[in-house]
């Protein structure tokens, strides 16, 4: 059975191209979203991806209405894949039924995971020039250095309460035995 999915942005633009074109293709039953593609949650497509059952093919015009990066076609195509559904694009003539749409795929899944190393190696490398550059990450210390000398002298006083420390230094007990152990 062909399932069809259409898409458009916005409410200004028409469905009715895309619909004409699924209904063509011999889609039984069609369903649409009105709405971004950057959005993940897209009713229309959340529908069709659960009514297609094993051996159907999920139509659309266009891939770029299944999903607006290649991470987000990527993921769908492989949900779809995993149970047995297929994908057909009717302007890019791609039929994952066929050799070729299956090669198709499968470059774009070796470019997505290409991509996602890339990006995965950047991360690590501006981390690490950050660290060179004596930045760290995360939270800025609530306390400053002088502070936390005195906190530690402080708590070496069994005179004084925890409960006055963290009055006096305005941090939450968690934060206070975390500076105690530096």
């Amino acid at each position: 059975m062909n399932v069809g999915y259409a898409r458009v942005s916005t409410h200004d633009q028409t469905i009715n191209l895309q619909e004409d074109a699924l209904k063509k293709a011999g889609c039984e039953k069609i369903f649409n979203d009105v709405m971004s593609g950057a959005k993940s949650d897209r009713p229309g497509l959340l529908q069709a991806v659960e009514y297609a059952r094993s051996g159907d093919t999920l139509v659309v015009w266009k891939l770029d209405r299944l999903g607006r990066s290649l991470k987000q076609l990527i993921e769908t195509v492989s949900n779809l894949n995993s149970r047995g559904v297929q994908i057909k694009s009717l302007q890019e003539s791609i039929d994952t039924n066929t050799p070729n749409g299956k090669f198709f795929f499968h470059v774009f899944g070796a470019l997505a995971e290409f991509e996602k190393d890339i990006i995965r190696e950047r991360t690590l490398a501006g981390l690490a020039s950050a660290r060179a550059r004596g930045k760290c990450g995360g939270r800025p210390s609530k306390l400053t250095k002088e502070q936390i000398q005195q906190l530690k002298a402080l708590h070496k006083d069994p005179n004084n309460k925890i409960a006055d420390l963290l009055k006096t230094f305005n941090i939450k007990k968690p934060t206070l035995y975390r500076y105690l152990k530096m």
